[in-house]
């Protein structure tokens, strides 16, 4: 057998024999994720900017309604930048919140480099693993739908 072929109604793909249409998926799913996320710097310095983003640092007390702690890379940034604002007083907009709950997010713009940049951080992280999840489901709908037959198609 060829490395993708069908046999009586099944799949065989990648040294495995009788895939169902779910399971040959499944295979081409892990196979591309395993392709797309092979350790890259991108990948890690996205986890990192993910986690360093966390709000879980105690801080000082603070008006109500605010969000009560910070991140470290909130407190690696405002240490590196100080109170160094934007010139022009130009204030750029930055994301605070919580992103597993969508409507705690709320934007605020802001003129200090080091507040921009320590909310910024976690975002780009949010935004590389993003991408990263569109070209894997992408990349997986191609191969197979370029395999499958008939029916089985997703589109």
């Amino acid at each position: 057998m060829d490395t993708v072929e069908e046999l009586n109604n099944t799949y065989y793909y990648a040294g495995r024999s009788n895939l169902t249409a779910c399971e040959l998926l499944f295979m081409i799913f892990c196979e591309k994720t395993v392709e797309q996320l092979g350790l890259t710097i991108a990948d890690t310095g996205a986890v990192i900017a993910i986690v360093s983003g966390r709000n879980d640092i105690p801080t000082r007390t603070k008006p109500g309604g605010t969000i009560v702690n910070t991140s470290r890379a909130s407190i690696a940034s405002r240490r590196v930048f100080k109170n160094v604002k934007f010139p022009y007083m130009i204030k750029l907009p930055t994301l605070i919140g919580h992103i597993t709950n969508p409507k705690s997010l709320k934007i605020r713009m802001v003129a200090n480099i080091g507040t921009f940049v320590g909310r910024t951080i976690p975002v780009m992280g949010w935004l590389i693993l993003t991408s990263d999840v569109s070209q894997i489901t992408y990349r997986t709908m191609i191969d197979y739908n370029r395999i499958a037959r008939g029916s089985d198609k997703i589109w």
